[in-house]
């Protein structure tokens, strides 16, 4: 593949910006860790939890949430024949 200088110039332009990029994505990643690692030491909520509760409220998608849920333990208790105690 035959490429001009600016072309490179271009290419090389693109990754840095995509690398800048995900240093910030990484960065932020650490933060929402740290929030999930304060909360816990602070309430004792399972940091899974924690997470789901994060992701649920910025997805904003609390009711397909639960149908999910919903879903998930009428399949199981059919299949296992297992009601919840």
């Amino acid at each position: 593949m035959q490429l001009l200088e600016e072309d490179k110039k271009k290419i090389k332009g693109a990754l840095n910006e995509i690398s800048d990029s995900m240093t910030r994505v990484e960065a932020e990643k650490d933060f929402v860790r740290e929030v999930l690692k304060n909360l816990y030491d602070e309430f004792k909520i399972p940091k899974k939890t924690l997470a789901k509760l994060a992701n649920t409220y910025h997805k904003q998608n609390f009711n397909e949430e639960v149908a999910l849920n919903d879903e998930f333990e009428t399949i199981y208790q059919t299949v296992t024949n297992q009601e919840a105690e």
